[in-house]
């Protein structure tokens, strides 16, 4: 008997749900799914540059869990890409973490902080030691 998959923490719902290539009629295109966890995975490594040990943590899940959903998610998107299927952001098993927005002075990036932690000793991609709450 399989066990049963564990909820990922994402930070938000995905604002675009929707990715085709140009010029081409939706009618005409195979379609891939991409989770919201694993679109979450590719956000926190790719985006965020998260190690695995790190975003597995974010995301509550083993750093090797972690490295399962992202290479899947990136197959998914690399199979999109490569032979022009669109791909739709949907499904999974997740649930969202309520978040902060911050601004790194330093960078002069938007990030995200977990509600429950304390407010963040530095920007998350360049360590830079100062940090605001963003602008709503």
């Amino acid at each position: 008997m399989v066990r049963p998959k564990k909820n990922r923490i994402v930070s938000a719902h995905p604002e675009v749900s929707y990715f085709k290539p140009r010029g081409i009629p939706l009618r005409d295109l195979d379609e891939v799914i991409l989770t919201v966890d694993e679109r979450e995975a590719l956000r926190l490594a790719d985006l965020e540059d998260l190690s695995h040990a790190d975003a597995g943590e974010r995301m509550e899940v083993s750093r090797a869990t972690f490295g399962r959903i992202l290479q899947k998610a990136r197959n998914t998107v690399a199979d999109a890409m490569i032979h022009g299927k669109a791909i739709r952001v949907e499904g999974g098993v997740y649930t969202l973490r309520k978040a902060s927005h911050f601004l790194c002075l330093g960078c002069q990036r938007a990030f995200e902080h977990p509600l429950e932690e304390e407010h963040p000793e530095h920007c998350p991609r360049c360590t830079h030691p100062e940090v605001k709450p963003a602008e709503s």
